[in-house]
């Protein structure tokens, strides 16, 4: 009798006779709340971000949002998507997509602060049939307390409530790799909740599912997709790194080994991996080993390497300046965001190379087109440099600096780097991606990573 309970909501998603939750409206609940909308199903995007939820209200979307702009105003029109800061009670059946961001872990506040409290939330108005499902990324063992917590408020996991852990793969501004098309892995609770989330997700990517056996399986697997990442940058970085100190391009190197048809995959360097997953969700398998007696050794080493990058960067620049001239200490950092193409500013290199010069008394500027002046104050603190000192500069001609160090290269800006070496607008520019062609025709001595 109990467990038929599951099989009504079955039933009722069938004829989209639900409602669902959205909690978290960033990059990753954002687009899943428009999408499910969009499909035809009744759709509540919650946020306690009263900034981005009077945003969203007023109809104005960030660039990388604005992809999805017409499908956005299309369902807020007909009232499939509504916003607000609380879920509510329902007549039918809910699900509710936990969306929110997993901090690092420190002393003071877990990484599942912000999934816990979203959990909470959805309980309050929860009812029997209803289905969480977890998509932000996770430590081991969250989703089993989070089984304990829906006992706790008086339901039984697998029976008469669904739960579920589908972990997000969005790789914003990735034009071939996108929310309809990458496949997803999954746990569910039962067999009625893998129907339910199967149904769900053939609105969002034609419910590619992999469904994994335990939650402690999907855990670890989304965890160890971003080591494979981390571990890899890290190698190509002191590979750069090697490269500098034997004169030699990386990129060759590179290329030529990428020759290889088999057992080899071509990572390239840069300033250091930053933004919300890569630096972090390998720190959760490398903590669930150490509570297990051991240590994650690669991690460990990958992530120190990631973190000596910025470092690595800024001095190698100094010293280039210094045998010139030397040159003024100033410097240009070009590309602010973790990532080409987005807003996201989150444990940005571009943010710590800058806090290295700073901290080396250069006169630092910063630019990117995604960077807005009256923000920069919430940036510093995000990047956890409220006590460093740099500006905000709006276009290449103004500051007069010895050096553009180019971080990232955003397709807005990139025709305007190759001008700007041209002409001869910086003594020196140093390419941490080593995408600018290389000419005869102009005084600006450039160098690469690894270059």
């Amino acid at each position: 009798m109990v467990v038929s309970i599951l099989y009504d909501t079955v039933d009722a998603i069938r004829t989209n006779d639900i409602d669902v939750e959205v909690f978290g409206l960033g990059y990753v609940g954002f687009p899943l709340a428009v999408r499910l909308a969009s499909a035809g199903m009744n759709v509540t995007g919650i946020d306690v971000n009263s900034e981005r939820l009077s945003r969203l209200k007023s109809g104005v979307l960030l660039d990388t949002e604005k992809n999805m702009e017409e499908a956005f105003f299309m369902s807020k029109k007909k009232g499939a998507l509504q916003l607000s800061t609380t879920p509510k009670k329902s007549h039918t059946a809910k699900v509710g997509f936990v969306c929110v961001p997993t901090p690092i872990p420190t002393g003071s506040e877990p990484s599942d602060i912000h999934v816990n409290a979203a959990v909470n939330k959805f309980l309050e108005t929860a009812s029997r049939g209803d289905i969480l499902i977890i998509e932000s990324s996770i430590e081991m063992g969250t989703t089993d307390r989070i089984r304990d917590k829906i006992r706790q408020a008086g339901y039984l996991p697998g029976e008469d409530f669904g739960l579920a852990f589908c972990p997000e793969r969005v790789d914003p501004q990735n034009a071939r790799w996108t929310l309809e098309n990458i496949p997803r892995i999954i746990y569910c609770s039962d067999d009625a909740t893998y129907q339910i989330a199967g149904s769900i997700y053939t609105k969002v990517n034609g419910s590619n599912l992999l469904r994994v056996s335990s939650a402690k399986t999907a855990e670890v697997a989304k965890s160890f997709e971003n080591a494979f990442r981390l571990v890899n940058i890290s190698l190509v970085n002191e590979l750069a790194v090697l490269c500098d100190r034997l004169g030699i391009s990386v990129r060759e190197v590179i290329n030529a080994a990428a020759s290889k048809p088999f057992g080899f995959m071509p990572f390239y360097p840069g300033a250091g991996a930053g933004g919300h997953c890569i630096p972090k969700d390998p720190i959760f398998l490398s903590e669930a080993l150490k509570k297990a007696g051991s240590r994650f050794m690669t991690i460990e080493n990958a992530l120190q390497i990631n973190g000596q990058m910025p470092r690595y960067v800024a001095s190698s620049i100094d010293t280039l300046l210094q045998d010139m001239g030397p040159l003024p200490k100033s410097v240009l950092v070009c590309g602010m965001s973790y990532k080409p193409d987005t807003e996201d500013m989150r444990d940005s290199p571009g943010f710590k190379i800058a806090g290295e010069f700073a901290s080396m008394k250069y006169r630092v500027g910063a630019y990117d087109p995604f960077l807005k002046a009256e923000l920069f104050p919430k940036y510093l603190k995000e990047n956890n440099m409220q006590e460093k000192r740099f500006d905000v500069i709006k276009d290449f001609g103004a500051g007069n600096f010895s050096c553009l160090c180019v971080v990232q290269h955003h397709s807005k800006v990139a025709p305007l780097l190759q001008d700007v070496y041209v002409r001869g607008m910086f003594p020196v520019i140093y390419d941490c991606q080593n995408r600018i062609r290389r000419r005869t025709e102009t005084s600006t001595v450039l160098r690469s990573l690894g270059s």
